[in-house]
Protein backbone atom coordinates (compact mmCIF):
# COMPACT_ATOMS: atom_id res chain seq x y z
CA UNK A 1 0.00 0.00 0.00
CA UNK A 2 1.41 3.42 -0.63
CA UNK A 3 0.52 6.73 0.49
CA UNK A 4 -2.22 7.56 -1.96
CA UNK A 5 -3.80 3.89 -1.57
CA UNK A 6 -3.60 4.87 2.25
CA UNK A 7 -5.67 7.92 1.49
CA UNK A 8 -8.33 6.37 -0.52
CA UNK A 9 -8.93 3.66 2.09
CA UNK A 10 -9.37 6.11 5.09
CA UNK A 11 -11.72 8.50 3.05
CA UNK A 12 -13.46 5.72 1.63
CA UNK A 13 -14.51 4.69 4.61
CA UNK A 14 -16.35 7.84 4.82
CA UNK A 15 -19.37 5.73 4.12
CA UNK A 16 -19.46 4.04 7.19
CA UNK A 17 -20.95 7.66 8.42
CA UNK A 18 -20.01 8.45 12.15
CA UNK A 19 -21.19 6.23 15.30
CA UNK A 20 -20.77 7.76 18.66
CA UNK A 21 -19.36 5.00 20.98
CA UNK A 22 -16.72 3.02 22.21
CA UNK A 23 -17.76 -0.61 21.18
CA UNK A 24 -16.13 -0.43 17.49
CA UNK A 25 -12.38 1.30 18.36
CA UNK A 26 -12.57 -1.32 21.34
CA UNK A 27 -12.39 -3.90 19.44
CA UNK A 28 -10.29 -2.36 16.66
CA UNK A 29 -7.37 -1.52 18.96
CA UNK A 30 -7.67 -5.02 21.30
CA UNK A 31 -6.58 -6.49 18.04
CA UNK A 32 -4.04 -4.14 17.63
CA UNK A 33 -3.09 -5.14 21.16
CA UNK A 34 -4.16 -1.55 22.69
CA UNK A 35 -1.40 0.39 21.62
CA UNK A 36 -3.31 3.62 23.40
CA UNK A 37 -2.60 1.68 26.90
CA UNK A 38 1.01 2.18 26.28
CA UNK A 39 1.26 6.00 26.58
CA UNK A 40 0.42 9.08 28.10
CA UNK A 41 -1.70 11.37 27.49
CA UNK A 42 -3.22 15.08 27.67
CA UNK A 43 -6.79 14.98 26.62
CA UNK A 44 -8.75 17.78 25.52
CA UNK A 45 -12.10 18.53 24.71
CA UNK A 46 -14.33 21.56 24.51
CA UNK A 47 -16.43 23.50 22.05
CA UNK A 48 -13.92 26.16 20.55
CA UNK A 49 -10.17 26.66 21.54
CA UNK A 50 -9.48 23.30 21.82
CA UNK A 51 -6.47 23.17 18.76
CA UNK A 52 -5.08 26.32 20.08
CA UNK A 53 -4.39 24.99 23.35
CA UNK A 54 -3.49 21.68 22.00
CA UNK A 55 -0.61 24.11 20.08
CA UNK A 56 0.56 25.68 24.03
CA UNK A 57 0.40 22.63 25.34
CA UNK A 58 2.51 20.56 22.76
CA UNK A 59 4.93 23.09 22.61
CA UNK A 60 5.52 23.59 25.66
CA UNK A 61 6.52 19.84 26.08
CA UNK A 62 8.66 20.14 23.70
CA UNK A 63 10.83 22.93 24.84
CA UNK A 64 10.81 20.73 28.14
CA UNK A 65 12.43 17.85 25.97
CA UNK A 66 9.92 15.55 26.00
CA UNK A 67 8.88 13.44 22.78
CA UNK A 68 5.53 14.74 22.51
CA UNK A 69 2.56 12.91 19.81
CA UNK A 70 -0.33 15.77 19.06
CA UNK A 71 -3.11 14.27 17.27
CA UNK A 72 -6.17 16.67 16.27
CA UNK A 73 -8.56 17.35 13.32
CA UNK A 74 -9.94 18.13 10.84
CA UNK A 75 -6.51 19.03 8.57
CA UNK A 76 -5.82 22.61 7.00
CA UNK A 77 -3.78 21.15 3.96
CA UNK A 78 -2.83 17.90 4.42
CA UNK A 79 -4.10 14.83 5.94
CA UNK A 80 -0.42 14.16 7.37
CA UNK A 81 -1.32 17.43 9.29
CA UNK A 82 -3.32 14.96 11.55
CA UNK A 83 -0.66 13.02 13.24
CA UNK A 84 2.87 14.32 14.35
CA UNK A 85 5.80 14.20 16.69
CA UNK A 86 7.10 17.41 17.97
CA UNK A 87 6.68 19.79 14.95
CA UNK A 88 7.30 16.68 12.20
CA UNK A 89 4.30 15.21 10.66
CA UNK A 90 3.38 11.66 9.56
CA UNK A 91 5.49 10.64 6.85
CA UNK A 92 3.78 9.19 3.84
CA UNK A 93 5.65 5.86 3.67
CA UNK A 94 4.76 5.33 7.18
CA UNK A 95 1.18 5.98 7.70
CA UNK A 96 1.01 3.97 4.14
CA UNK A 97 2.56 1.07 6.42
CA UNK A 98 0.43 1.89 9.31
CA UNK A 99 -2.95 1.98 7.00
CA UNK A 100 -2.27 -0.97 5.94
CA UNK A 101 -1.92 -3.02 9.44
CA UNK A 102 -5.25 -1.15 10.59
CA UNK A 103 -7.02 -2.14 7.55
CA UNK A 104 -5.68 -6.19 7.82
CA UNK A 105 -6.98 -5.90 11.22
CA UNK A 106 -10.62 -4.25 10.46
CA UNK A 107 -10.82 -6.68 7.87
CA UNK A 108 -10.56 -9.42 10.71
CA UNK A 109 -12.53 -7.79 12.99
CA UNK A 110 -15.72 -7.75 10.00
CA UNK A 111 -15.26 -11.44 9.57
CA UNK A 112 -16.13 -11.61 13.48
CA UNK A 113 -19.36 -10.14 12.81
CA UNK A 114 -18.62 -6.76 14.10
CA UNK A 115 -19.73 -3.06 12.46
CA UNK A 116 -16.64 -1.46 9.99
CA UNK A 117 -15.00 0.93 12.17
CA UNK A 118 -15.98 4.40 10.87
CA UNK A 119 -13.19 7.03 9.54
CA UNK A 120 -12.05 8.87 12.58
CA UNK A 121 -12.55 5.41 14.35
CA UNK A 122 -9.58 4.00 11.70
CA UNK A 123 -7.41 7.42 11.78
CA UNK A 124 -7.43 7.60 15.31
CA UNK A 125 -6.34 4.00 15.25
CA UNK A 126 -3.57 4.72 13.31
CA UNK A 127 -2.33 7.92 15.38
CA UNK A 128 -2.50 6.06 18.85
CA UNK A 129 -0.30 3.03 16.78
CA UNK A 130 1.86 5.43 15.17
CA UNK A 131 2.78 7.13 18.50
CA UNK A 132 3.15 3.66 20.56
CA UNK A 133 5.34 2.50 17.57
CA UNK A 134 7.29 5.58 18.33
CA UNK A 135 7.75 5.62 22.15
CA UNK A 136 6.13 9.19 22.73
CA UNK A 137 6.67 10.48 26.23
CA UNK A 138 3.03 11.66 26.50
CA UNK A 139 0.56 12.74 23.96
CA UNK A 140 -2.07 16.01 23.36
CA UNK A 141 -4.91 14.51 21.90
CA UNK A 142 -7.62 16.68 20.77
CA UNK A 143 -11.25 14.96 21.14
CA UNK A 144 -12.81 14.74 17.90
CA UNK A 145 -16.94 15.47 18.45
CA UNK A 146 -18.30 15.76 22.17
CA UNK A 147 -15.98 13.36 24.33
CA UNK A 148 -17.88 11.07 26.31
CA UNK A 149 -18.84 8.45 23.33
CA UNK A 150 -15.59 10.29 20.42
CA UNK A 151 -13.31 7.40 19.66
CA UNK A 152 -10.38 9.23 21.53
CA UNK A 153 -12.29 8.51 24.80
CA UNK A 154 -11.32 4.73 24.49
CA UNK A 155 -8.12 5.92 26.65
CA UNK A 156 -7.37 5.13 30.31
CA UNK A 157 -7.35 8.17 32.72
CA UNK A 158 -4.87 10.46 31.19
CA UNK A 159 -2.23 12.57 33.09
CA UNK A 160 -4.28 15.72 33.01
CA UNK A 161 -8.41 16.14 30.49
CA UNK A 162 -8.59 19.76 29.46
CA UNK A 163 -11.99 21.50 28.80
CA UNK A 164 -12.04 24.45 26.69
CA UNK A 165 -14.81 26.74 26.08
CA UNK A 166 -18.08 25.25 25.51
CA UNK A 167 -20.76 26.64 22.88
CA UNK A 168 -23.33 25.80 21.15
CA UNK A 169 -22.26 23.53 17.96
CA UNK A 170 -23.61 20.12 16.43
CA UNK A 171 -26.37 20.27 18.32
CA UNK A 172 -28.38 17.59 16.74
CA UNK A 173 -25.78 14.94 18.47
CA UNK A 174 -24.31 16.79 21.53
CA UNK A 175 -28.30 18.52 22.54
CA UNK A 176 -29.64 21.72 22.37
CA UNK A 177 -28.47 23.20 25.91
CA UNK A 178 -25.31 24.00 27.12
CA UNK A 179 -25.76 21.93 30.06
CA UNK A 180 -26.02 18.99 27.89
CA UNK A 181 -23.64 19.77 25.28
CA UNK A 182 -21.57 20.21 28.87
CA UNK A 183 -22.38 16.33 30.14
CA UNK A 184 -20.80 15.28 26.51
CA UNK A 185 -17.63 17.07 27.08
CA UNK A 186 -17.19 16.01 30.82
CA UNK A 187 -17.40 12.39 29.57
CA UNK A 188 -13.55 12.50 29.03
CA UNK A 189 -13.60 12.66 33.06
CA UNK A 190 -12.28 9.67 34.42
CA UNK A 191 -11.80 8.17 37.61
CA UNK A 192 -9.53 9.46 40.08
CA UNK A 193 -7.79 12.09 37.50
CA UNK A 194 -7.30 15.49 36.62
CA UNK A 195 -9.18 18.11 35.23
CA UNK A 196 -8.54 21.54 33.97
CA UNK A 197 -11.82 23.47 33.51
CA UNK A 198 -11.47 26.57 31.33
CA UNK A 199 -14.05 29.19 33.41
CA UNK A 200 -17.62 28.61 32.17
CA UNK A 201 -21.41 30.23 33.24
CA UNK A 202 -22.50 28.34 36.34
CA UNK A 203 -24.55 26.35 34.80
CA UNK A 204 -22.45 24.79 32.36
CA UNK A 205 -19.32 24.20 35.08
CA UNK A 206 -21.85 22.56 37.72
CA UNK A 207 -21.96 20.12 35.25
CA UNK A 208 -18.28 19.60 35.59
CA UNK A 209 -17.96 19.55 39.17
CA UNK A 210 -20.55 17.24 38.91
CA UNK A 211 -18.77 14.55 37.02
CA UNK A 212 -15.90 15.25 38.87
CA UNK A 213 -17.53 14.84 42.14
CA UNK A 214 -18.99 11.66 40.73
CA UNK A 215 -15.66 10.17 39.51
CA UNK A 216 -13.35 11.24 41.87
CA UNK A 217 -11.49 13.51 39.89
CA UNK A 218 -9.85 16.42 41.26
CA UNK A 219 -10.69 19.73 39.07
CA UNK A 220 -8.96 22.73 39.00
CA UNK A 221 -10.48 25.62 37.03
CA UNK A 222 -7.71 28.19 35.06
CA UNK A 223 -7.44 31.52 36.56
CA UNK A 224 -7.96 33.46 32.95
CA UNK A 225 -9.00 36.90 34.83
CA UNK A 226 -5.38 37.65 36.11
CA UNK A 227 -3.78 37.22 32.51
CA UNK A 228 -3.12 41.00 31.68
CA UNK A 229 -2.81 41.93 27.51
CA UNK A 230 0.22 44.39 27.53
CA UNK A 231 0.56 44.79 24.04
CA UNK A 232 -0.23 43.50 20.34
CA UNK A 233 -0.15 43.97 16.72
CA UNK A 234 -0.94 41.76 14.02
CA UNK A 235 2.42 39.71 14.41
CA UNK A 236 1.18 38.80 17.94
CA UNK A 237 0.46 39.62 21.20
CA UNK A 238 2.39 40.51 24.97
CA UNK A 239 0.71 39.57 28.41
CA UNK A 240 1.63 39.39 31.96
CA UNK A 241 0.04 36.31 33.83
CA UNK A 242 0.70 36.35 37.96
CA UNK A 243 4.67 36.11 38.46
CA UNK A 244 5.13 35.34 34.74
CA UNK A 245 6.21 38.96 33.10
CA UNK A 246 6.33 39.79 29.50
CA UNK A 247 4.68 36.43 27.98
CA UNK A 248 4.43 36.28 24.05
CA UNK A 249 2.32 34.27 21.65
CA UNK A 250 1.90 34.52 17.69
CA UNK A 251 -1.84 33.89 17.51
CA UNK A 252 -4.12 36.76 18.14
CA UNK A 253 -7.33 37.53 20.10
CA UNK A 254 -8.19 38.31 23.43
CA UNK A 255 -9.13 34.21 23.55
CA UNK A 256 -6.04 33.08 22.65
CA UNK A 257 -4.22 34.38 25.95
CA UNK A 258 -7.28 33.16 27.94
CA UNK A 259 -6.01 29.59 25.97
CA UNK A 260 -2.51 30.52 26.93
CA UNK A 261 -3.07 30.78 30.23
CA UNK A 262 -5.25 27.66 30.36
CA UNK A 263 -1.90 25.75 28.73
CA UNK A 264 0.25 27.35 31.55
CA UNK A 265 -2.12 26.29 34.36
CA UNK A 266 -1.72 22.71 32.35
CA UNK A 267 1.65 22.99 33.06
CA UNK A 268 1.47 23.58 36.23
CA UNK A 269 -0.46 20.43 37.14
CA UNK A 270 1.94 18.74 34.93
CA UNK A 271 4.27 19.49 36.80
CA UNK A 272 2.73 18.44 40.11
CA UNK A 273 2.43 14.72 38.35
CA UNK A 274 6.09 14.66 37.96
CA UNK A 275 7.14 16.57 35.19
CA UNK A 276 9.43 19.20 34.84
CA UNK A 277 8.40 21.80 32.50
CA UNK A 278 10.32 25.35 33.13
CA UNK A 279 9.95 28.68 33.13
CA UNK A 280 11.80 28.83 30.23
CA UNK A 281 9.95 25.98 28.92
CA UNK A 282 6.69 27.53 29.06
CA UNK A 283 8.05 30.94 28.14
CA UNK A 284 9.57 29.41 24.62
CA UNK A 285 6.52 27.18 24.27
CA UNK A 286 4.15 29.50 24.44
CA UNK A 287 6.61 31.99 21.69
CA UNK A 288 6.55 29.17 19.45
CA UNK A 289 3.16 27.42 19.44
CA UNK A 290 1.62 27.67 15.52
CA UNK A 291 -2.19 27.01 14.81
CA UNK A 292 -2.53 27.85 11.50
CA UNK A 293 -6.24 29.01 10.21
CA UNK A 294 -6.72 30.83 13.40
CA UNK A 295 -7.02 34.70 12.66
CA UNK A 296 -4.05 33.94 10.66
CA UNK A 297 -2.59 36.65 8.34
CA UNK A 298 -1.59 35.31 5.09
CA UNK A 299 -0.43 38.36 3.19
CA UNK A 300 0.00 42.28 4.14
CA UNK A 301 -1.10 44.07 1.13
CA UNK A 302 -4.15 44.05 1.40
CA UNK A 303 -3.69 42.57 5.02
CA UNK A 304 -5.52 39.13 4.24
CA UNK A 305 -6.72 36.68 7.05
CA UNK A 306 -7.65 33.22 7.55
CA UNK A 307 -10.02 32.19 10.13
CA UNK A 308 -12.08 28.82 11.00
CA UNK A 309 -15.02 30.32 12.78
CA UNK A 310 -17.72 27.97 12.12
CA UNK A 311 -19.85 28.74 15.04
CA UNK A 312 -21.58 31.78 17.05
CA UNK A 313 -19.02 31.70 19.31
CA UNK A 314 -16.12 31.65 16.79
CA UNK A 315 -17.81 34.44 14.49
CA UNK A 316 -17.78 36.76 17.66
CA UNK A 317 -14.51 36.18 18.69
CA UNK A 318 -13.45 36.75 15.09
CA UNK A 319 -15.63 39.97 15.10
CA UNK A 320 -14.52 41.32 18.12
CA UNK A 321 -10.87 40.71 17.20
CA UNK A 322 -11.02 42.27 13.92
CA UNK A 323 -13.12 45.20 15.49
CA UNK A 324 -10.00 45.60 18.13
CA UNK A 325 -6.74 45.15 15.82
CA UNK A 326 -8.18 46.80 12.70
CA UNK A 327 -10.91 49.63 13.90
CA UNK A 328 -10.21 51.36 10.74
CA UNK A 329 -10.03 49.32 7.95
CA UNK A 330 -12.63 48.60 5.72
CA UNK A 331 -13.53 45.14 5.71
CA UNK A 332 -14.35 42.69 2.65
CA UNK A 333 -15.59 39.03 3.84
CA UNK A 334 -14.87 35.91 1.73
CA UNK A 335 -17.72 33.26 3.42
CA UNK A 336 -18.11 30.03 2.90
CA UNK A 337 -19.92 27.48 5.24
CA UNK A 338 -21.57 24.19 5.89
CA UNK A 339 -25.56 23.99 5.28
CA UNK A 340 -25.98 22.06 8.79
CA UNK A 341 -24.22 25.31 10.44
CA UNK A 342 -25.62 28.49 12.03
CA UNK A 343 -24.63 30.25 9.59
CA UNK A 344 -27.47 33.05 10.34
CA UNK A 345 -25.00 33.63 13.53
CA UNK A 346 -22.32 33.64 11.82
CA UNK A 347 -23.91 36.50 9.58
CA UNK A 348 -24.99 38.33 12.59
CA UNK A 349 -21.56 38.29 14.35
CA UNK A 350 -19.72 39.86 11.48
CA UNK A 351 -22.25 41.73 9.63
CA UNK A 352 -22.00 45.13 11.60
CA UNK A 353 -17.92 45.25 10.44
CA UNK A 354 -18.89 43.89 6.53
CA UNK A 355 -18.10 46.54 3.44
CA UNK A 356 -18.73 43.28 1.03
CA UNK A 357 -18.99 39.74 0.88
CA UNK A 358 -18.07 37.05 -1.35
CA UNK A 359 -19.99 33.59 -0.89
CA UNK A 360 -17.67 30.48 -2.04
CA UNK A 361 -18.94 26.82 -2.29
CA UNK A 362 -16.45 24.75 0.35
CA UNK A 363 -15.44 21.00 -1.40
CA UNK A 364 -17.85 19.04 1.08
CA UNK A 365 -20.98 17.24 0.16
CA UNK A 366 -22.26 19.40 3.59
CA UNK A 367 -21.30 22.58 2.11
CA UNK A 368 -24.03 25.25 1.72
CA UNK A 369 -24.09 26.85 -2.23
CA UNK A 370 -22.65 29.92 -2.75
CA UNK A 371 -25.19 31.10 -4.67
CA UNK A 372 -27.95 30.14 -1.61
CA UNK A 373 -25.68 32.18 1.11
CA UNK A 374 -25.69 35.02 -0.81
CA UNK A 375 -29.65 35.12 -1.02
CA UNK A 376 -29.56 34.55 2.55
CA UNK A 377 -26.84 37.25 3.23
CA UNK A 378 -28.84 39.88 1.22
CA UNK A 379 -31.32 40.49 3.59
CA UNK A 380 -28.15 41.94 5.85
CA UNK A 381 -25.70 43.62 3.20
CA UNK A 382 -26.73 44.33 0.09
CA UNK A 383 -23.21 43.76 -1.44
CA UNK A 384 -22.73 40.27 -2.21
CA UNK A 385 -20.61 38.59 -4.80
CA UNK A 386 -20.74 34.98 -5.61
CA UNK A 387 -17.73 33.30 -6.93
CA UNK A 388 -17.53 30.09 -8.82
CA UNK A 389 -14.18 28.86 -6.99
CA UNK A 390 -12.58 29.48 -4.21
CA UNK A 391 -9.47 31.00 -6.65
CA UNK A 392 -11.46 33.11 -8.37
CA UNK A 393 -13.17 34.68 -4.80
CA UNK A 394 -9.28 35.45 -3.60
CA UNK A 395 -8.45 37.03 -7.02
CA UNK A 396 -11.70 39.05 -7.07
CA UNK A 397 -11.28 40.18 -3.26
CA UNK A 398 -8.02 41.32 -4.17
CA UNK A 399 -9.01 43.57 -7.46
CA UNK A 400 -11.14 45.29 -5.44
CA UNK A 401 -9.47 46.27 -2.69
CA UNK A 402 -7.04 48.75 -1.25
CA UNK A 403 -4.09 48.55 0.43
CA UNK A 404 -5.52 50.06 3.41
CA UNK A 405 -8.48 46.81 3.19
CA UNK A 406 -8.85 44.03 5.19
CA UNK A 407 -9.88 40.57 3.61
CA UNK A 408 -10.83 37.87 5.63
CA UNK A 409 -12.04 34.36 4.65
CA UNK A 410 -13.89 32.38 7.33
CA UNK A 411 -17.16 30.30 7.96
CA UNK A 412 -15.00 26.45 7.31
CA UNK A 413 -11.82 24.98 7.58
CA UNK A 414 -12.85 23.00 4.70
CA UNK A 415 -11.69 25.80 2.23
CA UNK A 416 -9.21 27.84 4.40
CA UNK A 417 -6.57 25.20 3.55
CA UNK A 418 -6.63 26.14 -0.39
CA UNK A 419 -6.93 29.64 0.58
CA UNK A 420 -3.48 29.51 2.15
CA UNK A 421 -1.95 27.51 -0.36
CA UNK A 422 -2.93 30.01 -2.91
CA UNK A 423 -0.39 32.44 -0.69
CA UNK A 424 2.23 29.68 -0.23
CA UNK A 425 1.93 29.03 -3.95
CA UNK A 426 1.98 32.98 -5.09
CA UNK A 427 5.24 33.57 -2.58
CA UNK A 428 3.25 35.29 -0.51
CA UNK A 429 2.89 33.49 2.31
Amino acid sequence: MNYDEALNYIHGTLKFGSKLGLHNIGKLLELMGNPQDKLKFVHVAGTNGKGSTVAFISSMLMEAGYKVGVYTSPYIERFTERMKIGNNEIGQSELAELTEFVKAKTEIMVKMGENHPTEFEIVTAIAFLYFCKNSCDIVVLEVGLGGRFDATNIIKTPELAVITTINFDHTSILGNTLPEIAFEKAGIIKHGGDVLLYPQRQEVEKVFEAACKERGAILQKAEIYEAEITGFSSEGQSFNYKNYIGLRITLLGDHQVNNAVLAINAADMLNSKGFAISETSIRNGLANARWPGRLEVVSREPLFIVDGAHNAEGARVLSEALNKYFPEKRKIFIFGVMRDKDYKSLVEAVNPLAYKYITVTPENERALSAEELAIFIRSYCKNVMVSDTIEEAIKASLDISTPDDLVCAFGSLYYIGKVRKYFKDQNIY
